[in-house]
């Protein structure tokens, strides 16, 4: 039976391929994290078993392989994925040598697991091997009451229910004592598991049900494949919340200080050429790249507030001669007088040397005095009066 791939297909695998590069480089940065190594097992295996699926599903070879190789090594990798999941479980849950013990025994299970399917699938006649690989996609036409195809799909089947058994009760028991955030996604977790296992345990009794001579409906068999799949994305879902919804806030200060960064630039462009000593960089920065600019956003942030103040208390006696009180207080005036302030400094004009405040925030901290100069900034952008705008 053909099966079309689809743009999910694609869509899945690019997205699937993509955490994993994410996992390796955060595996690189701490190489002897047995956490980190488990993420990536568990998202490699995952990623690197579908297209192997896809393949078995149409009955086709993949890579010189036939459709029942195909279908094998995709039931390793999902078995040594949920192995992953097993040992990461273990190593963020308790201390390393205890973890290992515990990694130790729970690797017997898998290495009987993978015995049992490479004897099944050795032993599966050659005349059985396309239909027995396409079996989950058309179970009306596949091989009936065959011990060794049953026990190929038992073997894989069965792993992955005590997996999700297992996993989803330390997540229930982890949840219990966790800070709210990670809570709620521990308990998301455990509820995608437990589709997982609700699943699995529907695909071992059709097995069974094949093994006796009466194959399951074809309706059953894809419902289980459904929740299989949308337990695994629940599941991913609730792990990943925490460090997603801990990253909301930050995400929020990134682009208000790349956002405030950039409104300031024509502020800092009319100080930084009267006063370019203040400049705490020295490398000329363009426009384009303040817009796109990824790295470093909060450092330069900072140092584009901090030189934009300093200028500002160079230039504020030559703003005493001009400015009234009235116009250091709004933004549109302040920026005229300061475009008549700078054009004296460069003149050379001579004033008394008394410093004064200059949009000054009626509220302390940072975030009120960054307010002050971006309404500044925004002012000098907007007053044609000032021959020292930024482009």
């Amino acid at each position: 039976m053909a099966v079309t791939h689809t743009w999910l297909d694609v869509a899945h695998e690019v997205v699937s391929l993509t955490v994993l590069g994410g996992a390796v480089c955060l595996l690189a940065r701490r190489p002897y994290d047995a956490r980190r190594w488990s993420a990536v097992g568990l998202i490699g295996g995952w990623a690197l078993a579908y297209p192997l699926s896809l393949a078995a599903s149409t009955g086709t070879s993949f890579l010189g392989a036939d459709a029942l190789t195909a279908r094998y090594a995709e039931h390793v990798l999902m078995l040594l994925a949920a192995f992953s999941l097993v040992c990461f479980f273990q190593f963020a849950a308790a201390e390393v040598d205890r973890a290992r013990r515990r990694v130790a025994r729970e690797a017997a299970v898998v290495v009987v697991a993978l015995a049992v399917l490479t004897v099944a699938c050795l032993t599966i006649p050659e005349a059985l091997r396309i239909p027995a690989a396409t079996v989950a996609v058309d179970p009306a036409d596949g091989p009936v009451g065959e011990p060794a195809v049953a026990a190929f799909y038992m073997a894989a089947n069965g792993y992955l229910l005590y997996v999700a058994l297992a996993t989803g009760r330390w997540t229930r028991r982890y949840a219990k004592g966790a800070e709210p955030r990670l809570r709620r996604g521990l308990r998301v977790a455990s509820g995608g598991l437990a589709a997982v296992a609700t699943a699995d345990a529907v695909l071992v009794l059709t097995d069974l049900s094949r093994l006796a001579g009466s194959p399951a409906p074809a309706p059953v068999v894809a419902a289980s494949a459904f929740l299989f799949l949308t337990g695994l994305v629940v599941f991913f879902a609730g792990m990943a919340h925490p460090s997603l919804a801990g990253s909301v806030p930050l995400a929020r200060v990134w682009l208000r200080h790349h956002r405030d960064h950039r409104r300031l630039r024509p502020l800092w462009t009319i100080l930084n050429e009267r006063f370019p000593q203040d400049a705490l960089n020295r490398t000329p920065v363009g426009p384009w790249r303040d817009v796109l600019r990824l790295r470093g956003v909060h450092r330069h942030y900072y140092r584009r507030v901090i030189e934009c103040r300093d200028g500002l208390v160079r230039i504020s006696p030559y703003l005493a001669s001009l400015a009234t009180e009235r116009d250091l207080a709004e933004p549109e005036p302040l920026a005229r007088r300061l475009a008549d302030a700078l054009r004296d400094h460069a003149a050379g004009k001579t004033v008394p040397p008394q410093a004064i405040p200059v949009a000054v925030p009626g509220e302390g901290g940072l975030r009120a005095d960054t307010d002050r100069l971006v309404e500044l900034a925004d002012a000098v952008r907007r007053t044609t009066a000032c021959r020292y705008v930024a482009s």
